[in-house]
């Protein structure tokens, strides 16, 4: 793919970013169809928590191998394959046995993970650095749109009548569906040169960002404004909003969705705001701060003026600031370990929804005694720790480098390129 084609470039985005958005609406599909996966599995509300958390368990790892393999192979050689392993793990969950689905649910998160490199890879290898944020915040925007769509979609069917199994049957052909399309249509790109051979260049890469403490920071931060997201709302929220806010199913998952769909518009807002003033900080900051209240706000707030729906689409505005570190990140490492960067960023996030998922499940269930039925105080108390996540992602902030394209100014005045995109 040349960079004379720009059209070609958008496509292969595009392409990517509508992958992103599939896979996203089966990483929140779960959260709708809880009973009827603890019936099905046989285990309680902490054992469908434990399951549908494997995701995260294939996503956080696979985030690295992803990345580098990006950066080696390319887009067309490396996308494809994940997605034909979302769909082989849709369809290994729908059979309803808990090693199966476990398995499955594994494969989903680590087939999903190279939707999410590939389209931040393709977004600022081909396109203007002065872009990278906006695009990168687009890019979640599909993800978001999907995670939206997996609540506020498969409830009506579940509740329709649609047999869950029947649910991930077809989700997991259409995934296959969609591995083929991207293998078509996905353009051809030059094998890019690299350093070292085989794995000791893959290694040699992931050392290099690693080791640099920005990358590190960056990983923190996006990983502590993503839980929210991750593990209250799309794990926990519909229970949240029926037992702890006495909303009916239907409300609740609608309530629940519009989490997601604030990040619709939160993600490309902030990050064009991000390009607009040329500042990655202050973003990131303010976010963080408006996360840290509203989040307050849902679980501590007086029940007679809460207001759900706002609640959730101002918590996902705000939250959208956890994909500013992806744009920082690729700054702070050199432009060609850029899929190698996204990885690390996405590893360390992602690790933090795996190991802590299970802990506010067991948290949750410690609170209640072990009770089927849930109240307000219990939801409080096992979510409360989330609040003081946010407040060390601003202290984390404040460590940063600012990196945007009103700190690069060379000494004649004139905007330096960002490191993340074509020079």
């Amino acid at each position: 793919m040349s960079p004379s084609f720009p059209i070609a470039a958008l496509l292969a985005w595009l392409l990517a970013a509508t992958y992103y958005f599939y896979q996203y609406a089966l990483r929140s599909a779960p959260s709708v169809m809880m009973p009827q996966l603890a019936d099905a599995f046989g285990v309680n509300a902490l054992g469908v928590a434990s399951i549908v958390g494997m995701f995260y368990y294939g996503y956080s790892p696979f985030s690295l191998v992803a990345g580098a393999a990006m950066d080696r192979f390319g887009a067309k050689r490396i996308i494809p394959i994940g997605a034909a392993m979302v769909g082989a793990g849709a369809l290994l969950f729908s059979t309803g046995g808990v090693v199966v689905a476990s398995t499955g649910r594994f494969l989903q998160g680590a087939g999903g993970v190279f939707a999410l490199v590939g389209a931040i890879y393709i977004a600022t290898k081909y396109f203007p650095a002065s872009y990278a944020a906006s695009l990168i915040g687009a890019t979640q925007m599909f993800g978001m749109a999907g995670g939206s769509a997996g609540q506020f979609f498969a409830g009506p069917l579940i509740t329709g009548g649609l047999a869950w199994q029947r649910f991930w049957a077809y989700a997991g052909i259409a995934g296959l569906v969609i591995s083929v399309t991207l293998l078509l249509l996905l353009p051809k790109e030059e094998r890019q040169p690299t350093t070292g051979s085989g794995g000791a260049g893959v290694l040699d890469s992931l050392k290099t960002v690693f080791l640099n403490p920005q990358s590190i920071l960056c990983g923190l931060i996006s990983g502590l404004l993503f839980i929210p997201t991750t593990i209250f709302d799309m794990t926990w929220g519909v229970r949240f909003l029926q037992e702890g806010r006495g909303r009916e199913y239907e409300d609740a998952v609608r309530i629940a969705a519009t989490v997601p769909f604030g990040w619709m518009i939160g993600c490309p807002l902030l990050g064009f705001i991000s390009d607009r003033i040329g500042r990655r900080k202050p973003v990131i900051f303010g976010g963080s701060l408006v996360l840290l209240a509203v989040l307050a706000w849902a679980l501590f707030g007086v029940h007679g003026f809460f207001r759900g729906a706002a609640v959730g689409i101002v918590m996902g505005i705000a939250s959208g600031a956890a994909m500013l570190p992806y744009t920082v990140i690729k700054e702070v490492n050199p432009p060609e370990l850029g899929g190698s960067a996204t990885g690390v960023v996405n590893f360390i996030n992602f690790t933090f929804s795996a190991l802590l998922g299970p802990v506010f499940g067991r948290l949750l269930v410690a609170v209640s005694a072990g009770s089927d039925s849930m109240g307000l105080e219990h939801y409080q108390a096992a979510f409360k720790p989330m609040l003081f996540g946010i407040a060390v992602a601003v202290i984390f902030t404040c460590l940063l480098k600012e990196t945007g394209p009103a700190s690069r100014i060379g000494t004649e005045g004139a905007p330096i390129r960002g490191q993340g995109g074509r020079r």
